[in-house]
């Protein structure tokens, strides 16, 4: 997991390489094969890929106090553990807003469920001629679904 500053160092010096960075964010709660899919579809948009995962606090913020079940460094050693995520960053607001203004990727990545003019964060990156990829989930996979099957039983 790093720090901001670290990501930004990471970026300055994959980007001096030639490389296009990616980034997407999310909560990446109860890693399921939706999210895999996603964030190797997401890796296919450039070299590098940055996760930027909601801290505790920030989730508990926007999903309520019963989220998230695994905390930020669990879901961050997870993430990190996939072959197609170089690198993972929490940030404790409750959007991405200043971490992409920080990194400055070439290509920010969300979910087709995500409306165009909603994405936090694509208008840094469209300024600086970055392109924005809104990709689609995976049908029949999400946490909520899995929590409430689990309470279901």
């Amino acid at each position: 997991m790093l720090s901001v500053p670290q990501a930004v160092t990471l970026v300055e010096s994959r980007r001096r390489l030639g490389q296009r960075i990616v980034f997407t964010n999310g909560v990446f709660d109860l890693l399921h094969p939706g999210h895999v899919r996603y964030l190797q579809a997401a890796r296919g948009e450039g070299d590098v890929l940055i996760v930027g995962i909601n801290s505790d606090r920030s989730v508990r913020g926007n999903k309520g106090p019963s989220r998230p079940i695994m905390p930020e460094h669990e879901r961050a050693e997870v993430l990190e553990a996939l072959t197609c995520v170089d690198a993972v960053v929490v940030f404790d607001e409750a959007t991405p807003a200043a971490i992409i203004e920080a990194l400055q990727p070439d290509v920010l990545v969300k979910g087709a469920d995500w409306a165009a003019d909603a994405i936090v964060g694509s208008d840094v990156v469209e300024a600086r001629g970055g392109r924005v990829v809104r990709i689609p989930l995976a049908a029949g996979y999400s946490t909520t679904s899995i929590l409430a099957r689990l309470r279901a039983e």
